[in-house]
């Protein structure tokens, strides 16, 4: 595999919708009035009406209109593509069948406002998923209303606050003092920021050579008595599992705090292993990348909060349950509820599709779900390892890291590899994240990848480290076959170009 010659691209870029526009173009013609004509005025009072003609608004034929929207669509990467090994993120193909269920006519065009009595199916979908990740989770108390993994993680810290201040009262020295959340320093950048917006001050935990989080460092800083929590990724965010998570929770707990966990990387444990087992308190999953609702784009995410018995009076309102044999209400009648987190009770069609997902794969479904996925992580990660630096020998989970140390001596960087990549035809992994590794490559196959696009990733990888010691230069230019080249990321970010103008106009501005 060698891809050396820069080309034009054989598709040159498209031009925006106004410029392709031309004055008489109609993409449609209005049959013939079978009724006596009214005029507008007679209709629309004036302050509804537009008086400059559509002045501005693109004049296209229905064939400009559907080609151009169509050649935008062919030149996104997507997940239907192929491989998307974005390390963190578990981009997994996403079956046609959820995405059926959740378009069932019943469910997809429920008014939100529906009475209870008018929207019984809806609840019991809810009903189950949520009996399903208690079960996942090992954790009994669950809630669907969060909105996205960041909103679930605050979530999750707001019952914490709210259970302590239960348990400690308000005003006590005690609940004055507790004011600490312990993150480790791999952690995701959002765990810091939902902490400080649940009104916790942030210390970080030191990661050992191994990965691993520093059991002594935990120790020193719990001594104090002044923590709260413990908001814990596992498998961490360097892919590699907190072999002493029990060790872990029993220090947090018996310095009187709550352990929290990130299940950002839950793929690593469906079926398998389950957090409430572990010894967490609470811990919320993201629907929209475990359990295969579409991920990316901006949303809909689906972030649900799992607890423990004693957390779950603290669960947001209002909450799904069971009233007879067959019947479901919302219930908010939950005095130390931490309140409602999201508008109605979450975003319906990601527990659909989670429901659909669970219950396509059932138990043995899920297990080898998650085993495939850590195979085929482990799989790059053997076939990697003697051509790029590995920073931590433990053995990765769902995800493996690799560094660019060894390629940095020819001046080719991380930034550059993943560049190169993309002429390969495959989307580039997760670049400098975790920041506690210099240079980081993160790559999480998921299970959705086979061993023959699995190895044409691996193939890549060598040709990329091969050309960046042999013709540093390629490498340094990439990408070369896409329709744009290298762009200066920093002027972007200083003067970003928000908005079109007429050429005339811009130059006169």
């Amino acid at each position: 595999m060698t891809i050396t010659k820069a080309t034009t691209h054989v598709t040159q870029n498209e031009a925006l919708v106004f410029e392709r526009s031309q004055t008489g173009r109609r993409g449609y013609r209005l049959p013939a009035l079978d009724v006596e004509e009214t005029s507008p005025d007679e209709l629309l009072p004036a302050e509804l009406r537009r008086e400059d003609d559509l002045e501005g608004v693109p004049e296209l034929s229905e064939p400009d209109v559907v080609r151009h929207f169509t050649r935008i669509s062919t030149w996104n990467y997507n997940i239907d593509l192929g491989l998307y090994p974005l390390g963190s993120c578990t981009m997994k193909y996403n079956s046609r069948l959820n995405e059926k269920v959740a378009r069932i006519p019943g469910f997809a065009n429920l008014h939100p406002l529906a009475p209870e009595e008018d929207a019984q199916g809806a609840l019991q979908v809810m009903y189950e998923l949520q009996q399903h990740l208690a079960e996942i989770t090992g954790l009994p108390g669950v809630s669907l209303q969060p909105a996205a993994g960041a909103h679930g993680e605050m979530t999750g810290v707001m019952m914490i606050r709210a259970a302590l201040d239960a348990r400690d009262g308000t005003t006590s020295d005690e609940a004055q003092r507790r004011k600490l959340m312990l993150i480790p320093d791999s952690a995701h950048g959002t765990n810091p920021a939902s902490a400080h917006l649940s009104g916790f001050t942030v210390k970080t935990i030191r990661s050992t050579s191994e990965g691993l989080t520093d059991l002594e460092h935990l120790r020193e800083l719990c001594a104090a008595g002044e923590v709260a929590g413990l908001m814990l990724t596992n498998p961490n965010t360097c892919g590699i599992f907190e072999r002493n998570i029990r060790e872990i929770c029993d220090i947090v707990h018996g310095a009187g705090g709550l352990v929290y966990m990130d299940g950002a990387n839950m793929n690593a444990l469906v079926g398998v292993a389950r957090p409430g087992d572990m010894g967490v308190d609470v811990i919320h999953l993201n629907l929209h990348k475990t359990f295969s609702t579409p991920h990316g784009g901006g949303g809909p995410g689906s972030g649900p909060c799992c607890c423990t018995a004693e957390l779950e009076p603290f669960l947001p309102v209002p909450r799904v349950v069971k009233t007879g044999a067959a019947a479901y209400k919302l219930d908010s009648e939950r005095p130390q509820s931490i309140g409602r987190v999201k508008a109605f009770y979450g975003n319906f069609g990601m527990h659909l599709r989670a429901l659909a997902y669970i219950l396509t794969h059932g138990h043995d479904g899920l297990r080898e779900a998650t085993e495939a996925a850590v195979l085929n992580a482990r799989y790059i990660a053997q076939g990697l390892a003697e051509t790029f630096d590995r920073p931590f020998d433990s053995p990765p989970m769902h995800e493996c890291l690799f560094t660019d140390k060894r390629q940095t001596r020819k001046g080719v960087h991380t930034l550059d590899i993943a560049k190169r990549l993309i002429d390969y035809g495959f989307h580039p992994m997760t670049i400098y994240f975790p920041l506690i590794v210099q240079g980081a490559m993160l790559i999480e196959p998921t299970e959705s990848v086979g061993r023959a696009e699995l190895q044409q990733f691996v193939d890549a990888m060598k040709e990329i480290a091969r050309e960046a010691v042999e013709d540093a230069q390629t490498v340094l230019d990439a990408p070369h076959t896409t329709r744009v080249g290298r762009l200066d990321e920093a002027a972007a970010a200083r003067k970003p170009v928000l908005r079109w103008r007429p050429a005339e106009k811009a130059a006169g501005a």
